[in-house]
């Protein structure tokens, strides 16, 4: 009776300095991959695809911090997808392994030649290598995916480059980029970051204790408290939220509070039918719709009321 292949664990490894374990030989789809957007989709399937005629491992490659960060000498870039977020994403997505290498300043002084013979081949001894259309590496970005097929043709490993994705986007099509995702969710168009993203954006975190003003109106909610660097803009969002395995659609409001306290943003997620404490607990929410802007309210009353409508509004979008 014929058995199925083994199924291995995922390979993660960080800056090797040889090939890490059932890696080597492997196809790479190389990048930053912040978002695991659609255009990084299409890089990573053709690199599975790719793997698979050649009898070969896949895996991605990327970096971190991001560059941006790495330049600036602080965390500046709104993250779409933490490291933690990336990883499990692209593991989802069925390749054998991920490396990830330290961006600094070694990295990014590196010439893209020197990426190519060091790390490519010397480290990780690669078998071919994916790349998007518009990617770049190497000391002031010098390496583009043309030199990138150069050097593969030099060394010996195949060089694919995939064309790039599109959105569409008020009756025009535009390229999928992390950037455009990032705008989207900046301006608070959430269904935009859905589109380019392939998936509802979504954000983890602990549940914290808050001040419990939502209990005394009546909408308890579970609190979490998001990176400075996400940059989401503040307002009232349909949402569904996962926690223990549990799944449950809800209403979230991001901000400040002007009505309370102005106080530092935090996101307050009411989940419709759900009775218990949350705390010490991590939650997944996604972003679904956005229902209105955060406001100030002349009282409690007033705030309260609208929270009503809220729920309301959230309710009628997720049951569409």
């Amino acid at each position: 009776m014929n058995q199925a292949s083994p199924k291995f664990a995922f390979v993660l490894a960080t800056d090797p300095r040889e090939p890490p374990p059932r890696l080597r030989k492997a196809v790479y789809a190389i990048g930053n991959f912040d978002g695991v957007h659609l255009g990084h989709r299409a890089v990573i399937t053709r690199t599975k695809a790719l793997a698979a005629r050649r009898g070969a491992p896949s895996a991605v490659l990327t970096f971190e911090p991001h560059p941006a960060d790495h330049f600036v000498g602080r965390p500046v870039v709104f993250r779409l997808t933490p490291f933690a977020a990336k990883a499990a994403a692209i593991e989802a997505l069925g390749v054998d392994g991920l490396v990830c290498l330290s961006f600094g300043a070694a990295l990014a002084g590196m010439p893209a030649e020197a990426f190519v013979e060091q790390i490519l081949v010397g480290a990780l001894d690669i078998g071919a290598a994916v790349v998007g259309w518009d990617f770049h590496f190497g000391k002031d970005r010098s390496g583009s995916p043309a030199f990138l097929q150069r050097a593969g043709a030099r060394f010996g490993f195949e060089v694919e480059v995939v064309a790039r994705v599109e959105a569409e986007e008020v009756g025009e099509m535009t390229a999928v980029s992390s950037t455009a995702a990032r705008c989207a969710l900046e301006q608070g168009d959430v269904e935009a970051a859905a589109r380019r993203l392939g998936r509802p954006y979504d954000v983890c975190g602990i549940v914290i204790p808050g001040q419990k003003l939502g209990r005394t109106l009546g909408v308890p909610t579970a609190n979490i408290a998001l990176e400075p660097i996400n940059r989401l803009k503040h307002g009232v969002y349909a949402v569904r939220a996962s926690v223990d395995g549990r799944t449950f659609d809800g209403v979230a409001s991001f901000g400040v509070r002007p009505t309370v306290d102005n106080g530092a943003p935090l996101l307050e997620t009411y989940l419709f039918d759900f009775d218990g404490d949350l705390y010490g607990r991590e939650m997944r929410v996604e972003f679904i719709a956005r229902i209105r802007d955060e406001l100030k309210f002349d009282s409690l009353d007033a705030l309260k009321a609208e929270m009503a409508r809220d729920m309301e509004r959230a309710r009628a979008i997720l049951s569409a």
